[in-house]
């Protein structure tokens, strides 16, 4: 199944709000296996302030935590994968994260997420951000469902 997703129905899955929603758009979903998202990056971000005054780099943290945010809603929004209590779906580890290249204000990021494995409560994603067709930065995420 093939989806998008405005801002408003990201926020029906993702418990994120301002200034920590990572997420302003779905382009596409197809759950059990990949999703690909955007995130646009402004100069009215806050944390632009501090990182840097003089020449503004998104941070790379943020840049993972967009792409846990993206596999966090491949795995929400499908009804299969989704545990029957109330949970949230934490972000739990990262391998192999690289930073490739600068990211600005202006810049649109990409943010691609492939479901390499669930088992029960624990997921795995391959994932890469890009600006253009350029890569900015890739890691291998893992992320649990905690019962609330």
């Amino acid at each position: 199944m093939d989806s998008v997703m405005s801002v408003d129905e990201v926020m029906k899955y993702l418990p994120h709000r301002y200034p920590f929603l990572l997420v302003d758009r779905v382009l596409e979903c197809t759950h059990g296996d990949s999703i690909t998202a955007i995130k646009n990056v402004t100069i009215n971000e806050n944390f632009f302030q501090g990182h840097f005054p003089v020449t503004p780099v998104f941070p790379g943290v943020l840049i993972l935590e967009a792409l846990a945010q993206a596999s966090g809603l491949l795995v929400l929004s499908d009804p299969k994968l989704m545990p029957e209590k109330e949970s949230l779906f934490l972000f739990v580890g990262i391998e192999n994260a690289r930073f490739k290249r600068p990211v600005v204000p202006g810049d649109q990021l990409r943010l691609e997420s492939k479901l390499s494995r669930m088992k029960r409560n624990y997921g795995m994603f391959d994932t890469n951000a890009y600006v253009g067709d350029q890569l900015a930065a890739s890691a291998e995420l893992k992320c649990m469902f905690k019962d609330l």
